[in-house]
C-alpha cells in the first residue's frame, strides 16, 4: 500500500480508502459479520482511512463501522464522518438536511458515540446540493461557520464537503476555504471531470478524495440499484462495455478500478464493500496494470454518457 499526503491536511492517507456506506446494506443485502470483517481486511491490507455517515443507512453504518474499529489502536487510522444529512432508517429515501450549528454539533456527539472516538481526522458537510438552494446557501454560511469553529476547539482536524455538482464544487474551491474535498462519481470511466478540479486543487492546498470508482454501480456486473437516476438506454451502454470486457477475459469492475486508483496526482481513491473477499480483490486489482486498448474501447462504448451530470 502506498501512503500520500492529502494536501495541507497533514494526513498521509493510504492510496485506497475505504467507505462505509456499503455497511449498512444500501446496495444490497448484508451481514453484519461480513461488514465487520471486510473493515479487518482493509486495515490489515494497509488502509488508514474510513469514512463513514449518519445517513448511510439512518447511522446502521456508523454503528457497525464503530463494532469493527472497537479495540483498533486509534493511530491505525484516520476517521471521518459527515453532517447535515440525515435519513430515516424506517422510511427509504426520506432525508432531512439541516446545517444547524446546534444539529451539527449534536450530530458529531451522538457520530463519535457510535464510532467510539473524540475526535474526527475530517468532517465533510454532506449533499449541500439536495432539496433546494436554500439548504446550499445554509450550509455554505452556518454550516461552514461551525466547522471552522469546531477545528478551532480541536474537536475536528480538517474541514470539507462530500457533494457531487461540478458547478457547486467549483464555486467552492474558488470562494471558499477547505482542507479536503470528497468528490464522487467524478474519477471514473465514464467521468473525468475530477481533472478540472485538479490544478486550484494543487494552487491551494486542497486534499482531494476520490471516491466511487465503480460509479455507484454502474461500473460493476450487477448494475446500479433502482435508485440511481440512469435510464434504460443509459444503463444499456454500461451493460455494452461490460459485456466487452467479458470479451477481454475481465471485469468492467475490474477495470474501473485500475482507471480510478492509478493516477498519481490523486491522493486517494475511497471504494465501498461489505465483503472481506472484495475488499483484497479490489487492492489487487489497484495494483494491476490496466489494458489501454480495452480501456479505449470501453470509453468509446460510453461517449454518450461521458461526463455526464446525473440527477442524483
Amino acid at each position: 500500500m502506498h501512503y500520500n499526503l492529502l494536501g495541507n491536511t497533514g494526513l498521509r492517507v493510504s492510496s485506497l480508502s475505504f467507505g462505509a456506506s456499503s455497511l449498512s446494506a444500501v446496495f444490497h443485502p448484508v451481514k453484519e459479520s461480513d461488514a465487520i470483517a471486510a473493515v479487518h481486511a482493509a486495515l490489515d491490507t494497509g488502509i488508514n482511512y474510513f469514512d463513514v455517515a449518519p445517513a448511510y443507512g439512518g447511522t446502521r453504518s456508523e454503528s457497525i463501522l464503530g463494532k469493527a474499529l472497537k479495540g483498533i489502536a486509534r493511530n491505525r487510522y484516520y476517521i471521518s464522518t459527515k453532517v447535515g444529512k440525515y435519513t430515516d432508517p424506517l422510511v427509504y429515501g426520506k432525508d432531512e438536511l439541516d446545517f444547524s450549528s446546534k444539529q451539527i454539533r449534536q450530530s458529531l456527539e451522538e457520530s463519535a458515540e457510535r464510532l467510539g472516538t473524540d475526535y474526527f481526522d475530517i468532517i465533510h458537510l454532506h449533499d449541500i446540493e439536495y432539496q433546494n438552494r436554500r439548504h446550499t446557501e445554509w450550509a455554505l454560511s452556518e454550516g461552514l461557520e461551525t466547522l471552522n469553529l469546531l477545528k478551532q476547539e480541536g474537536r475536528i482536524g480538517a474541514v470539507s464537503f462530500g457533494i457531487y455538482p461540478m458547478d457547486l464544487w467549483e464555486r467552492i474551491f474558488n470562494d471558499y476555504r477547505i482542507d479536503a474535498a470528497l468528490v464522487h462519481n467524478h474519477y471514473c470511466l465514464h467521468d473525468v471531470s475530477l481533472l478540472q478540479l485538479m490544478p486550484l486543487a494543487h494552487e491551494k492546498g486542497i486534499g482531494l478524495i476520490n471516491a466511487s470508482p465503480f460509479g455507484s454501480g454502474l461500473l460493476t456486473e450487477r448494475g446500479p440499484a433502482h435508485w440511481h437516476p440512469a435510464n434504460k438506454a443509459e444503463r444499456a451502454f454500461f451493460s455494452d462495455a461490460a459485456e466487452l470486457c467479458k470479451q477481454y477475459g475481465t471485469s468492467i469492475s475490474r477495470l474501473a478500478m485500475q482507471f480510478s486508483s492509478q493516477n498519481a496526482a490523486i491522493p486517494t481513491t475511497m471504494f465501498s464493500s461489505s465483503n472481506p473477499k472484495s475488499v483484497l480483490q479490489n487492492i489487487q486489482w489497484s495494483q494491476e496494470p490496466l489494458n489501454p486498448e480495452l480501456l479505449a474501447k470501453v470509453q468509446e462504448l460510453l461517449k454518450p454518457v461521458m461526463n455526464k451530470q446525473w440527477e442524483y
